[in-house]
């Protein structure tokens, strides 16, 4: 197999990654287990930059999923899946870094964080001028250990946010 071959056997794989569903490490397994296990694959070596290339698009998609979910544009669009598939998924990439051994990215949680304290403020204006339902779909312990996990401080909340929650 020739270097390039391998070039874009692994860029298809980041594509495929990158462009994934739900829950992102799913094709970072697959591609994984495709690219060097699977017998009908072309079973090659990769380097710790490649491994890490694929981790990365891993990462940029839950960051996409998370900001879809913190952009109140979506909240009546089919994609849009609440703040309670947001915790999941903040958990969920968390979890994935863990078995990774990643650090966690600190400009990525403060892009969260401000996405977050964005849509409760908005969130809390548009319901106490009576333009929509909440559309919180978690409680508030649940939505105060996201922040926590965000560190987003109490103060950088909306007054009464957790009027908002389920």
């Amino acid at each position: 197999m020739t270097m390039l071959d391998k070039k874009s056997l692994l860029n298809e794989e980041l594509l495929l990654v990158r462009d994934s569903g739900e829950i992102p490490e799913i094709a970072f397994h697959g591609a994984l287990h495709y690219l060097t296990a699977d017998p009908e694959g072309p079973r090659i070596t990769l380097a710790a930059a490649e491994i890490r290339r694929l981790e990365e698009q891993v990462i940029a998609r839950y960051r996409e999923i998370l900001l879809r979910d913190l952009d109140p544009a979506n909240r009546d669009l089919r994609l849009y899946r609440g703040i309670r598939r947001c915790i999941y998924n903040w958990e969920r990439l968390g979890k994935f870094r863990a078995r990774q051994g990643l650090p966690c990215d600190k400009a990525l949680r403060q892009e969260i964080a401000t996405a977050l304290s964005a849509f409760l403020h908005n969130e809390a204006v548009e319901v106490r001028e009576g333009v929509r339902a909440s559309s919180v779909n978690c409680t508030a312990p649940e939505l105060a250990a996201m922040c926590e996990a965000l560190a987003v401080v109490p103060a950088a909340l909306p007054a009464g946010w957790e009027k908002l929650c389920l």
